[in-house]
């Protein structure tokens, strides 16, 4: 599977909000068009206000790597899924479901 082809969906207290998506150059989260509109959309962190436009970086962006268990629980889902403590993204699709928090992240739209 190719970089491109890495996409996480975000949500905000069970709602969707938008997609963080792995890519060649680097990362981007983009919110739902239908989120915005929405009653009283929140945003997933403060680093990440609320607008149309997508967000990039060439890293991934600090409020989702800061989701990514530490210690001795990320060796759990390190050892557990045989994961590269390397791929952060592959760790945030795994680990991140029901983190602590208002924000989940899901491998698949739901």
């Amino acid at each position: 599977m190719s970089n491109s082809d890495r996409t996480a969906y975000i949500y905000v207290c069970d709602t969707f909000a938008g997609i963080l998506k792995e890519t060649d150059d680097g990362y981007s989260f983009e919110y739902d068009r239908e989120y915005l509109e929405g009653e009283n959309p929140a945003p997933v962190s403060l680093t990440l206000p609320l607008r149309e436009e997508a967000y990039t970086s060439k890293t991934m962006f600090a409020f989702f790597d800061g989701l990514i268990p530490e210690g001795w629980m990320l060796d759990i889902v390190l050892d557990h899924w045989k994961l590269n403590p390397k791929d952060r993204f592959s760790i945030l699709l795994v680990a991140c479901g029901d983190p602590i928090g208002n924000v989940s992240v899901r491998s698949v739209n739901i």
